[in-house]
């Protein structure tokens, strides 16, 4: 991600109704599926600024990994240095199954070999131990906050289970920030035609707070609608996908399976 969008991201993530609301639903996924205790470890994979790695400091023990200089000097002064790792998604520096739970909230379309990041995250996972990941949603809503964030890609559901690794169980997979899909679709072809035409591009709208009233309805339907499990949706602009590492089900040296 270019230098400039963590301080971008860090001037609004607290209170903007799409970061404080993705933070949200991903609290709710981990209580739903693998409620944390004090002594659980759970490390968030590309955290940026820390925010919600420091907001789950409370109630468990945490690790913040980011292989980008300017994302670990911000985690460090929020985190401390004991934990805190320069790594990357396909190279953390962890023991086999030593994880409870794993969030990668939008960071594997920064990966380019998303399928080993996938694998790492099987790796470094307990058995029974769950992975939250969010990803951006729809190849249809490429645009500049693409580009400017260094993304390879944009996922569908398709797509983003087709690199879920065998070993894990799939409890959760739909697209999130449902409603306002057809808004940003026009918005960013808007941005793409004025930028074709040589005309200057206003600020983006995820790095302006909204007016209060409207940043509390948005962020009210981003939530309500993500943390349930009843309607797929058909698109969104985003995407989330909750897994659980299925048991180990190798039989322990000198263990003799029942026939």
């Amino acid at each position: 991600m270019n230098p400039e969008e963590y301080q971008n991201l860090a001037r609004v993530e607290t209170d903007h109704w799409f970061y404080a609301g993705k933070r949200q639903i991903v609290r709710y996924w981990i209580n739903q599926f693998r409620p944390l205790q004090h002594d659980d470890l759970l490390v968030d994979c590309g955290a940026g600024t820390g925010i919600f790695a420091a907001e789950m400091r409370g109630l468990c023990n945490v690790l913040a990994l980011d292989d980008f200089d300017e994302s670990v000097e911000l985690l460090r002064k929020r985190l401390g240095e004991n934990n805190v790792r320069k790594a990357s998604c396909t190279a953390m520096p962890l023991a086999n199954a030593s994880v409870d739970v794993l969030t990668a909230l939008d960071v594997i379309e920064h990966v380019e070999g998303d399928h080993a990041a996938m694998r790492e995250f099987l790796r470094v996972l307990k058995p029974g131990g769950v992975a939250v990941i969010t990803v951006p949603a729809l190849m249809a809503l490429w645009s500049d906050w693409d580009v400017t964030l260094r993304h390879f890609r944009r996922y569908t559901r398709d797509s983003l289970m087709g690199i879920v690794p065998t070993g894990f169980e799939v409890l959760c997979a739909n697209y999130v920030n449902v409603a306002v899909l057809p808004i940003v679709f026009a918005v960013r072809k808007w941005r793409g035609l004025k930028n074709r035409m040589g005309v200057k591009i206003d600020a983006r709208s995820e790095d302006k707070i909204p007016a209060a009233w409207l940043n509390k309805f948005l962020g009210w339907t981003f939530v309500k609608l993500a943390c349930q499990n009843t309607v797929r949706f058909p698109a969104g602009v985003g995407l989330i996908a909750v897994l659980r590492k299925k048991p180990d089900l190798t039989p322990a040296p000198g263990h003799i399976s029942s026939p």
